[in-house]
């Protein structure tokens, strides 16, 4: 059987920069452009494999750590001149075979937009995916009038009227004799340079990112700042306590202060919720060795850990036993198992942190105090939980939360 096709986010990110030095690992809000760009392509539903394109050692490293794969570009695709295009078909070959799995579709990410969210990923994505664009990319309304300075021809500079004076200012996409209200003009569209996706064929064949038909994803104009030279980050610094505190909800993540007992449940969250089946009907899953290591973490500074799952599956049981946690499995009511750990312990469920994905979490989110929801969990289990992982359960999403409590030790 071939493989399914993937769907790449390539996020091309150079070590040279003119106008802000290291400009891709700068950080926003503690967190470097490249690892913001790679955690919300890691999150978006649709896309499967996320790389970074990099000739610079110190990017590679922060890419990784995000969790996702670096490509090593080459100096000719590095310098000043290399188009983004060439690097995302660099990646794509390299990604080809490494993997040996075909591409269906391909994203092109650019860090240098720190507002950029999983949703604006997931549907330019889908407009290439699901609604049959050969290309697509974020743009936000724009009603503004536009000038440009100078007397070059209307015909030659697509302006809407001719210049009256040599060197006078013209308006480009308005006739400055006529000043209509907002409302009364046309909407125009601002590319944003945050995503794009193309169909993987097609753009290997024109070797552009637009062609075909061409779909248009809205976006969030607050959202729309482009990192080009220390003005823009200055700005970007700023903003981020407010766009991102307003992305993550109310309350922060979670510290090692807040919580003294991690429950994890299994499918769905510490596995990608697949499960293979042999000729004698033996089940398998997969898991993440990343949320191995964060489990051990969290074990080293002192929280109790526990699985809890509704299934009865050896599987369950083995990884427990792998992992040295107790396990309480084939459980129907699991909030009632819950409260019954947290007495027998001396545990206040409200400093649990309980990791889920789907609605049977739910009893549990409301018994606990710290809920948390896998990236790919069920709407509704997202929109009860105090906080929302940017991994997928079984991507490493254990690992982040972890991360959250231990950082420093991970």
């Amino acid at each position: 059987m071939s493989p399914t096709p993937a769907v790449l986010a390539v996020i091309p990110a150079r070590g040279g920069s003119k106008g802000v030095a290291a400009k891709n690992l700068a950080p926003v809000a503690g967190v470097p452009l490249v690892a913001r760009a790679a955690r919300e392509c890691l999150a978006a539903r649709n896309v499967t494999d996320v790389v970074v394109s990099t000739d610079d050692p110190a990017i590679a490293e922060a890419a990784r750590s995000a969790g996702a794969e670096v490509v090593d570009r080459p100096a000719d695709l590095a310098g000043d001149l290399a188009s983004s295009e060439t690097a995302v078909l660099h990646a794509m070959d390299v990604y080809e075979e490494r993997h040996h799995r075909p591409l269906q579709t391909v994203l092109l990410v650019q860090c240098t937009s720190p507002f950029l969210v999983r949703e604006d990923v997931e549907r330019v994505a889908a407009a290439v995916i699901e609604e049959g664009a050969d290309s697509a990319l974020t743009v936000a309304p724009f009603h503004g009038f536009v000038w440009r300075d100078g007397d070059t021809p209307a015909a030659a500079s697509g302006a809407a009227e001719a210049p009256g004076t040599s060197g006078s200012a013209y308006g480009v996409n308005h006739d400055r004799s006529v000043r209509p209200r907002r409302q009364d003009r046309p909407e125009d569209l601002l590319e944003t340079g945050a995503a794009y996706a193309m169909d993987a064929m097609g753009f290997r064949e024109s070797g552009h990112r637009f062609f075909g038909r061409t779909a248009v994803v809205r976006t969030d104009p607050a959202r729309v700042l482009e990192v080009d030279d220390p003005h823009d980050l200055a700005r970007a610094r700023l903003l981020a306590p407010l766009l991102d505190a307003h992305r993550a909800g109310p309350g922060t993540l979670p510290t090692r202060e807040d919580v003294d007992a991690v429950v994890l449940d299994f499918d769905g969250t510490q596995t990608d919720d697949r499960v293979y089946i042999d000729t004698e009907g033996r089940e398998t899953v997969a898991v993440h060795r990343g949320d191995g290591l964060g489990i051990a973490a969290l074990r080293r500074a002192g929280l109790e850990v526990l699985i809890l799952s509704t299934e009865t599956n050896p599987v369950v049981a083995a990884r427990a036993a792998k992992l040295r946690l107790p396990v309480l499995h084939g459980i129907d009511r699991k909030d009632l198992a819950l409260k019954q750990w947290c007495e027998e312990r001396g545990i206040a469920p409200e400093r649990v942190l309980y990791a889920g994905n789907d609605a049977n979490d739910l009893p549990c989110f409301a018994l606990a105090g710290w809920p948390v929801a896998v990236a790919d969990a069920h709407d509704v289990v997202r929109a009860a939980a105090r906080a929302v992982t940017t991994r997928g359960g079984g991507a490493g999403a254990v690992r982040e939360i972890a991360g959250w409590l231990v950082g420093a030790e991970l």
